[in-house]
């Protein structure tokens, strides 16, 4: 607040956390006088400077004389897997976004996705996980992507009063408004650099209904409050769940007249991490929608665990005879090598939406991450009482010394469990920051583009035929490094299972076969003999 600065002894102090922990400001405050520190957006609350200032009013353990300490935000999660526990002991209230909506608290709201062209592999990451914005920006702001961005609006929201754009940087939001008003739509753009005056004008303006799209790049997300928003175009990805969730937010005020907030999920390449709309009801990232409630996603994602539970129950459970010959497995791919089936990354694409590092799949609903020395964690789904339900846990499995045991590793040790895959694997990375080297379990890593080892194209040339051995031309040391954890952790079994699996089918199908032919002979019909 320029030259004004707060007292210190005041019945209520107001603070960013800029400034109270800028010098030496935070001293002015005694501890002993605070009854209650009241944490807004408290998400950010795990993070080293608001612990600090807790631990400085003596919040940073419980104890008989601390303040009361609370915290209300709309996104209680940490895309860095921080804990909120480690300053608050509990949830004392919560409703859900869906349940708001529900409740006319909130917008009704639909939601549209869209599969973009834009190429973000060789986006960089910035600290924390999230794309680098210099990199996303040039992936994302060409004629192309932003000509699909706009004909989009033009085809599912051309008729909607007040949509709110967000863009990458400032370069993405000149070169989509220019796009916007070059197809006729009068679309003006706010940014982090337009004068408060100019601000506040375009606001006013946006808000009386003037003019149809507003552009901006981090201006609109926490805290603003613009509830004529009918229609919130995200077109800047991103692998940030409440920045996706504080987007949305945006169009979901309360308005006369406005039925609900139309939200246009720009969506790019899965492969990239990127987090979608679907993912926020646990959907798998691949899934697009168009037009789509809350309540139709909801529906969806019930849908597929009950599906998934009736296949549980329908394979894994049968005790009658001749239950052996049925799959235990539902398999959807065809390998005809187990090279072919370390090959296949299509199990990963759900996983590495949500995290930057190397997970392989290792098995049915089963997750590896590898370390350096042969310790590796490994994430899967538990067994629960209710079928409909899923717990997943996380185990660290340690290598052991040659010598010290039979078995190359300790017992299996649990590290965690959480009711939902996202909170299960930001967990785990969470845990492997900690215990492993970051250069060597991050999948963003220039060492992975290199050329593999000698050692390792031996490795998986022992599975290839003579004509057909890999060479370093074929494959970079990332990709034969994620293959031979595949192999050691499941992947020859999972072959040798498969295989097994469709032996059996054949068999049946040829019984089937035998009967159907067997049936034809014996029925007789009027008309011509054959």
């Amino acid at each position: 607040m320029g030259k004004l600065h707060a007292s210190g002894i005041a019945d209520i102090t107001v603070a960013s956390l800029q400034s109270i922990v800028s010098g030496d400001r935070l001293s002015k405050f005694d501890p002993r006088m605070f009854k209650l520190v009241l944490v807004d957006e408290a998400h950010h609350v795990a993070a080293r400077g608001y612990m600090s200032v807790l631990a400085h009013l003596g919040l940073a353990t419980k104890r008989k004389d601390s303040p009361h300490l609370v915290g209300v935000s709309a996104t209680f999660s940490r895309f860095d897997g921080l804990k909120l526990g480690a300053a608050f002991d509990e949830i004392v209230y919560h409703k859900d976004y869906i349940d708001m909506i529900q409740d006319k608290w909130l917008s009704g709201v639909i939601f549209t996705t869209v599969e973009s062209s834009a190429d973000l592999s060789k986006v960089k990451s910035k600290q924390g996980g999230d794309f680098e914005i210099k990199s996303l920006s040039r992936a994302v702001n060409n004629d192309v992507n932003n000509g699909l961005t706009v004909r989009t609006w033009l085809a599912k929201a051309a008729g909607r009063k007040s949509s709110l754009v967000f863009c990458v940087d400032i370069n993405h939001v000149v070169g989509l408004t220019q796009t916007f008003r070059r197809h006729g739509v009068d679309a003006r753009f706010v940014t982090g650099d337009t004068p408060i005056i100019e601000r506040t004008g375009l606001l006013e303006a946006f808000r009386k209904g003037e003019f149809p799209v507003l552009v901006n790049c981090n201006v609109f997300t926490e805290g603003t409050d613009i509830p004529n928003v009918d229609c919130v175009l995200l077109a800047r990805p991103t692998r940030s769940r409440n920045l996706l969730v504080q987007m949305i937010g945006r169009g979901m005020r309360l308005h006369p007249g406005k039925e609900n907030c139309h939200v246009i999920d720009m969506v790019s390449s899965l492969e990239t991490g990127i987090i979608t709309t679907p993912t926020l009801f646990g959907l798998d990232p691949s899934e697009l929608v168009d037009d789509a409630s809350p309540s139709d996603m909801q529906q969806l994602r019930d849908r597929k665990d009950a599906e998934s539970a009736r296949h549980e129950h329908a394979y894994n459970n049968a005790s009658y005879p001749g239950a052996d010959e049925i799959p235990r497995k539902v398999v959807f791919t065809d390998y005809d090598s187990v090279f072919d089936l370390i090959s296949d990354t299509s199990g990963e694409k759900h996983i590495r939406s949500i995290s930057q590092n190397a997970w392989v799949q290792a098995g049915q609903d089963r997750y590896v991450l590898s370390g350096p020395t042969g310790t590796y964690l490994r994430l899967e789904t538990a067994e629960t009482s209710d079928p409909t339900s899923k717990v997943f846990t996380a185990w660290e499995v340690r290598a052991l010394p040659p010598g010290v045991s039979k078995s190359p590793f300790a017992a299996p040790r649990e590290i965690l469990t959480a009711t939902t895959f996202e909170n299960a694997v930001h967990g785990c990375d969470k845990y492997a920051s900690e215990i492993f080297p970051h250069t060597f379990i991050s999948r963003r890593m220039r060492w992975r583009d290199g050329p593999p080892t000698q050692g390792q194209l031996e490795f998986l040339n022992k599975l290839r035929s003579k004509d057909e051995q890999l060479t370093a031309e074929d494959i970079t040391k990332g990709k034969a490094s994620d293959m031979i954890t595949k192999l050691k952790h499941g992947a020859r079994g999972r072959f040798a299972d498969y295989e097994a699996g469709k032996r059996r089918k054949e068999r049946k199908d040829l019984g089937l076969q035998k009967h159907k032919e067997r049936l034809q002979r014996e029925t007789v019909s009027v008309g011509p003999i054959v």
